[in-house]
């Protein structure tokens, strides 16, 4: 334990200190070799300990030299003896070989490149990576095979443990091998299954020898199934290789080999019983339409019999819905890429899905159906719960429902048709038990959602009037369906079952609802025989119908409550929806009573969380745009609207009025009524409906706000709901706050933006110590929310700063004083540890350096080296909003010290102010902060793989000029130091020559026009090895 806890604290010290103890860890990791060579039955966590600083002194060190020589790379030579001895030391050999590969892979180990390269980890990672890559992982990759070969040939006995564990060991290192991210580009794992293998083209000899295929098909039929879903996985590595790696014929002959390896397991699928196997192997399966093309499968020799065996597969999966369930996923994904070809096929040989694709769509809707009685009958878990995989599912069904449309129609209306005539007749049955209702109810849920899916599937170009009109059929059964189910409502409801509802709702919204639509498709000529609904706006009144009924019986139920609205708040969307839903009598009696009696989930229930409020901003968003359809500048309709928000404001300034009022009654109201009012607020795009909010909440309710922030400031589902609302009545959304010369209304807006920040900040300040997990719901998100409101007002053009310090107003001042003391209460790591919070401040930053830049220049020298170190650590950020924002910081900020020192320089009347000459003697005293900006933009240019390149070159000239002048006097020879020392290979030569190049030595700037900087970064990068 003593030895493990050692090499464990010795391999963090190193990755923080590698650059000072380069010759120490070379004799340490050849003695870590050697004593692993000498005691090959060590504790296994020990061995472990003493392999993972073997890969981790590798990795440090992969470019270091003494005497010419790259001491670290020599890693295959160092472990051939291992592999030349016992079985014991040939697993420490292939464990060294597996953990330095999957050390060198992943990005995670290079956070210990924080103190050697504090800017650039990623960077440094990708050299490594790629130059391993291109040296040693094709060499180790045959090595794995070779020693696989040897083992398969041999009959290992498996009995044995040494043994067993050196063939799982040769497992893992060949898959982490093909597993290797080698161009650079792959994300979490779990994110995207279905990638390609970016192989590299010296690497196709291994792969058009069929040997290398049929090896590993080989050893899974060879070997005990334990082993088996390591083969698998490193089949579907193999299975994904890039299309690119082979020319059409070779291309051809690997996909025959790899059909063939399928259907020898199809064939024989005992192994296939272990959940992992099956896991795997659906894998591999999809991996077959990934990479492949439909008019390349059907050209293979055995693919008739491969596509019955598949479908075989497929069904019997679905039919035995209860194993391995998150496999189905692989299954559905094959078929839908298969039927989605369909149409663009050219090859003459028979696809033969006609055949097999309604095979698999009756196989899942009859397994759906058949599982509920046995989940209701045993309790089990009901896949119906997880409503994210049912909708994965369905959306993959869709497409494969959608081939032989005829046949999916015709069994859907025959299941459909029998569970609904057995629905009605239990409900009429006075002696119906529960259970049977309650079995209904569930095929029937499983049903809508399954219509609604593959109505949603229809595509215009390949849809034909028949299928339209099949499309009705489905349609008019469900819709008669939710009559029958709406006129029981007030005695029972199923809830699962009107989630699927509203899913079908919203299927068809997307299809048949808007303004694209042929109103002379079948699918109404069959709703007007059927139910007589004419045109689309009587189907309007139907799903508007539905949506009152939901709001009056499932209030309460918040998921429900919210996808209804949600659906309110789609329909009010479209241009010509909303103007037809305008005219419905239901509409006009949503706009005109919008309260509690009416609609519950607007009253307040003490039982539930301030939380469940937030579906009210739907609510009244699509209640904004509906209102605004007729409103024009109508001030008496508007007053109407308001009536109950008024009486509500009135209910909470009584409250606040009298020193003892009901708190939680308060506070649901008022978090309830400002929630309303930010959905009007976000409909109210337009300037004379937005006027008309304006004036009614300015004066006269600002205060309440104002008074709830100072009452609950250390309540976040309280304020978070204020602060919001405010940041909404302040941006300028469409140019909606536009103010007539003569009204101070835009200062007078922005003067109650500043007391809302200033009463919020300097409390929130006052809560101490905060515990680590709750930190961003109790301070970060209202802080962010702060940022967000400071920057929408700052850059909303609605007000004249300059008069108030004209005037002698401090609002702004205590406003920007405010966001100071907030920013320095955050630690520089969380800035971007949290998405919105950085975002917030990067665009706020970006506001003031272009517009407040002497405010900046005015603070004290700490806070503005906080503010350019999160400018630094900004520009290596992942999010390309944050890496933008930040570059144009940098470029306002170079931009103003460069101008502020030719002024210096220069005869003037007018003296430099006092802020701009200290904001220069700060950078004169910190010049290293402008070199490290300029050594992380230099780099991100030159050698990653850089998404925004021209925000990227925007501060550049200046940062080069600016370090000139501050810092050091030859910025050509430290950058061209910089370079060497980003990238100590031998093309560092061809670097110089091109800085030498694009920097002009007589002048001291670069070239003979401000673009030469920029010309010449591009330049290097055609001068760096691909990555």
């Amino acid at each position: 334990m003593q030895i493990h806890n050692l090499m464990s604290s010795l391999a963090v010290s190193l990755s923080r200190n590698f650059v000072i103890f380069i010759f120490i860890f070379c004799l340490a990791g050849n003695y870590v070799l050697n004593y692993l060579a000498t005691r090959p039955k060590l504790a296994t966590f020990v061995t472990q300990a003493l392999i993972q600083l073997y890969a981790r002194i590798t990795k440090l060190g992969w470019f270091d030299c003494q005497k010419d020589e790259y001491v670290f790379r020599n890693v295959i030579t160092d472990v051939t003896r291992f592999l030349q001895d016992s079985v014991e030391h040939c697993i420490i050999g292939v464990t060294i070989l597996s953990q330095l590969t999957n050390e060198i892979n992943q990005v995670s180990a290079t956070a210990f490149f924080s103190e050697a390269d504090t800017t650039h980890p990623l960077t440094k990672h990708r050299k490594i990576a790629s130059s391993f890559r291109d040296s040693s992982l094709f060499d180790i990759f045959t090595l794995s095979c070779n020693l696989l070969k040897q083992a398969s040939g041999k009959n290992l006995n498996l009995n044995d443990e040494s043994q067993h564990g050196l063939l799982m060991q040769l497992l893992k290192l060949t898959h982490n091998c093909l597993n290797f991210d080698f161009i650079g580009t792959s994300t979490d794992e779990s994110s995207d299954d279905l990638c390609t293998v970016q192989i590299p083209t010296s690497w196709r000899s291994a792969f058009l020898d069929s040997s290398t295929l049929q090896l590993f098909f080989d050893l899974y039929h060879s070997i005990p199934p334990s082993f088996s879903p390591l083969v698998l996985s490193c089949l579907v590595q193999i299975a994904s290789v890039r299309r690119s790696l082979f020319n059409n014929a070779e291309r051809a002959k690997f996909l025959s080999h790899l059909v063939d390896g399928v259907k020898r397991i199809l064939e024989n699928p005992q192994s296939l019983s272990d959940p992992n196997n099956y896991h795997e192997f659906c894998r591999l399966l999809a991996r077959l339409k990934s990479n492949y093309q439909l008019g390349e499968l059907v050209k293979v020799e055995n693919y008739p019999e491969v596509i019955r065996l598949i479908a075989n597969f497929t069904v019997t999966s679905l039919q035995h819905w209860e194993f391995a369930p998150n496999s189905v996923h692989y299954l559905l994904s094959l078929w839908q890429r298969l039927a989605a070809s369909v149409p663009y096929v050219k090859a003459t040989e028979p696809h033969m899905l006609e055949t097999y694709t309604p095979e698999v769509t009756k196989a899942y809707i009859t397994s759906r159906l058949e599982s509920v009685h046995i989940i209701l009958r045993d309790g089990l878990e009901d896949p119906l719960d997880d409503t994210g995989l049912v909708q994965q599912q369905l959306d993959q069904l869709s497409t494969i429902g959608r081939c032989e449309y005829e046949k999916t129609c015709a069994l859907l209306v025959q299941l459909f048709d029998q569970s609904a005539q057995t629905y009605q007749e239990l409900l009429q049955s006075a002696t119906a038990s529960p259970m049977d209702i309650a079995v209904q109810e569930g095929r029937l849920t499983w049903l809508v959602y399954i219509i609604g899916a593959v109505i949603g599937g229809r595509v215009s170009f390949a849809s034909t009037d028949e299928q339209d009109a099949m499309d009705g059929e489905l349609v008019c059964r469900v819709l008669q369906l939710m009559n029958l189910t709406d006129s029981r409502l007030a005695q029972a409801g199923n809830e699962k079952l009107e989630l699927a509802m509203l899913s079908f709702f919203e299927q068809f919204r997307k299809i048949y609802i808007g303004d694209q639509v042929q109103k002379s498709s079948k699918l109404y000529r069959r709703l007007s025989e059927v139910l007589g609904l004419n045109d689309e706006t009587m189907v309007l009144s139907v799903f508007i119908g539905k949506i009152i009924t939901n709001l009056k019986y499932w209030g309460r139920c918040e998921p429900i409550t919210s996808k209804t609205l949600q659906l309110l708040n789609d329909l009010s969307i479209g241009y010509s929806s909303v103007r037809k839903l305008v005219k419905l009598s239901a509409v006009q009696f949503m706009l005109n009573n919008h309260t509690s009696e009416h609609f519950s989930f607007l009253g307040i229930n003490n039982q539930s969380n301030l939380t469940d409020m937030r579906c009210r901003t739907t609510f009244y968003t699509a209640l904004g745009r509906l209102l605004m359809v007729d409103l024009g500048e109508d001030e008496d309709q508007y007053e109407q609207f308001m009536l109950p928000l008024t009486a509500a404001f009135e209910a909470v300034a009584q409250m606040f009025s009298t020193n003892t009022f009901n708190e939680q009654e308060a506070k649901r109201t008022l978090v309830g009524l400002v929630r309303d009012l930010r959905g009007i607020a976000f409909a109210f795009n337009a300037k004379t409906s937005f006027m008309m909010l304006f004036e009614w909440i300015y004066p006269s309710y600002m205060p309440i706000l104002q008074r709830a922030i100072e009452l609950w400031y250390h309540d976040p589902a309280c304020t978070t709901p204020v602060l919001k609302l405010m940041a909404e009545l302040v941006h300028n959304r469409s140019q909606r706050l536009q103010f007539d010369v003569s009204s101070p209304n835009g200062i007078l807006l922005f003067r109650e933006t500043s007391k809302m920040i200033t009463t919020y900040g300097n409390r929130i300040l006052t809560l101490g110590e905060v515990p680590k997990d709750q930190v961003y719901a109790l301070k970060l998100k209202g802080i962010s929310i702060c940022f967000s409101m400071l920057k929408a007002a700052l850059s909303g053009s609605y007000v004249n700063f300059g008069v108030f310090r004209l005037y002698g107003d401090d609002a702004l001042d205590n406003a920007l004083q405010t966001f100071i003391k907030l920013l320095l209460s955050i630690p520089h790591s969380d800035l971007l540890d949290y998405p919105k919070l950085s975002q917030s401040y990067y665009s706020l930053l970006e506001v003031l350096t272009q517009d407040h830049m002497n405010f900046i220049a005015s603070l004290e020298p700490h806070v503005i080296m906080y503010i350019l170190s999160s400018i630094s650590e900004g520009l290596t950020a992942l999010d390309t909003m944050v890496c933008t924002g930040c570059c144009s910081c940098l470029d306002h900020i170079v931009t103003y010290l460069f101008k502020q020192l030719s002024r210096s320089t220069k005869k003037r009347t007018t003296p430099l102010t006092q802020e701009s000459d200290r904001f220069l003697h700060i950078m004169q005293q910190h010049p290293e902060m402008i070199q490290q900006m300029l050594s992380t933009v230099l780099n991100i240019i030159i050698f990653e793989d850089c998404r925004n390149q021209w925000s990227m070159s925007r501060p550049l000239l200046g940062l080069i000029l600016l370090n000139e002048k501050v810092g050091r006097p030859n910025p050509s020879g430290w950058v061209k130091l910089t370079l060497i020392r980003s990238d100590p290979r031998t093309r560092a030569q061809s670097h110089i020559l091109q800085m030498n190049k694009g920097y002009s030595g007589r002048a001291g700037v670069w070239g003979p026009r401000p673009g030469m900087a920029v010309d010449c970064m591009r330049k290097l990068a055609w001068h760096l090895p691909a990555p």
